[in-house]
Parts: structure tokens; C-alpha cells; sequence
């Protein structure tokens, strides 16, 4: 399983923080540790948040998980394995960040940004989704915690297939947390048995095409706890987001 430490919503309460005290993070609680090579552009961020290549020099992840748009060096990028202790695990810096122009916070959509890095990795890049999810299932991954409880976070990355949640019923659950979703850029996945939890933050969701291959349907964005009942994690939906991020991704090639 994978695990994160959670917050709680509602008065006085805040979303499961992802990395340090004021960056949120989530994790994968009910999931299995992944082979070497099954996801190969799944990558590590050293502020803790997981994330994609989705081009040779660039990482796409959540908001929440950087300071904002500019040129910094402060980001490390562990990738090429699924165990980050792996000598072969590839490593690069942070040259620039592009986050989203509307971000305020994960609740409130917009949860997504592009880290430019200092070399190309050499590594699969993640197509990215071009429709809506569909019902059904879709994988989710991480290094984050398995258990809500857990104080840290795993050296192997797991993954687990988490199910799509209703626009409706998702939220119908966080209105009671006083948290109103962001309609075409929030969706919800995952049940009591899984979803992601703390450290996962900025992973993917990921789903097949009609050809069998993977590409990126979602990012982790944040959550009420992990695997509680009636609280599903909540994604930033990427066909929502696509062109912006394609057009971020072209001004830093």
C-alpha cells in the first residue's frame, strides 16, 4: 500500500499538506509496489511530490507543490527507477517553473505547473489526455505514505487502480467539508480500499488509449485524509488544462 499523512477539511481544518507543512502532498494507500521500468516517466521531486516527463527537459506536476512561475535551481529530479536508491537512478535540476496563472490554492483548481531541467533524461515521455475521463478505472501512483497514519513516506513506488468517482457524489461530500469543487478541472477517484494519500502529490492518473498505451488523465491535487469513507482524492482533470500546458511546455523548449 501507499500511504500519506492527512489533514482534515472543514473548520479550522486543511487539505493533506504534501512535502512540507505548507505544501500539500498525497500518497497511494492500497496499492502495490511497481516493477522497474512499468512506469519509466514517473519521476521524484525533492520537495516531495511525484510527477511526469512529458518532454525531454520538462516535469509536469501539481501547483501546490512549487513556490510559483520563475527561474530556480532548487528542485531535484529523481528518475529512470522505482526504487530511489537504485544506483541508476537518473538525476537533474530545476532550471525554470511555469505554474498555473489562476492558482490560488489546490481547492481551488488550477493545480498544475511544468519543470524545465538542466539535461534531458533520455527516458518515455507521458502523452497527455486529450478527452475527459471516462467511468471506469485508472491507475495512480507514487513514492507517498500507505496509510494515513504512516510518518514516511516509501523508497519504492507503488501504484493501485483507483475508480472514478461522479462529479455529483464527490461534490455532494465535500459540500459538508465546506469545500465546493471547481466544475470541468476537479475529479474524484478512489473508495475505502484505495487512493492516493500524503507525499503523492503532482503524480499522475494515468488510463490506456484504444491502442493499449498509457497517458496522463489526471494529477493528484489533494484530498480529505486517505481512503475515508465518502472522501474520495480529488485530481486536476488535464483535458481541462491541455493547451495551457502545451503552450508551457513550448516556452520552455
Amino acid at each position: 500500500m501507499l500511504g500519506l499523512l492527512a489533514a482534515v477539511l472543514g473548520a479550522g481544518d486543511r487539505p493533506a499538506l504534501a512535502g512540507g507543512e505548507d505544501r500539500p502532498v498525497r500518497e497511494v494507500v492500497g496499492g502495490t509496489v511497481a516493477p522497474q521500468g512499468k512506469f519509466p516517466w514517473a519521476v521524484r521531486l525533492s520537495m516531495g511530490c511525484g510527477g511526469t516527463l512529458i518532454a525531454s527537459r520538462v516535469v509536469l506536476t501539481a501547483g501546490h507543490c512549487v513556490d510559483g512561475t520563475g527561474d530556480t535551481d532548487k528542485i531535484e529530479v529523481t528518475a529512470g527507477v522505482a526504487d530511489l536508491k537504485s544506483r541508476r537512478a537518473l538525476t537533474a535540476r530545476s532550471v525554470s517553473v511555469i505554474r498555473a496563472a489562476g492558482f490560488k490554492d489546490e481547492t481551488k483548481g488550477d493545480d498544475w505547473a511544468v519543470v524545465q531541467i538542466d539535461r534531458s533524461l533520455h527516458l518515455p515521455v507521458l502523452p497527455l489526455a486529450t478527452e475527459p475521463v471516462r467511468k471506469g478505472r485508472y491507475t495512480v501512483m507514487g513514492w507517498g505514505q500507505t496509510r494515513e497514519d504512516s510518518m514516511k513516506q516509501e523508497r519504492r513506488l507503488h501504484y493501485a487502480s483507483v475508480p472514478m468517482v461522479s462529479d455529483a457524489s464527490c461534490a455532494k461530500a465535500y459540500k459538508k467539508a465546506g469545500v465546493k469543487l471547481v466544475d470541468d478541472e476537479q475529479m474524484c477517484a478512489g473508495d475505502q480500499r484505495v487512493d492516493t494519500c500524503q507525499g503523492d502529490s503532482g503524480g499522475p492518473m494515468v488510463g490506456q488509449n484504444r491502442r493499449g498505451q498509457w497517458e496522463q488523465v489526471g494529477i493528484v491535487s489533494w484530498g480529505l485524509g486517505c481512503a475515508r469513507d465518502g472522501y474520495p482524492g480529488v485530481y486536476t482533470q488535464i483535458s481541462t488544462f491541455r493547451p495551457a500546458i502545451v503552450a508551457a511546455v513550448q516556452k520552455l523548449q
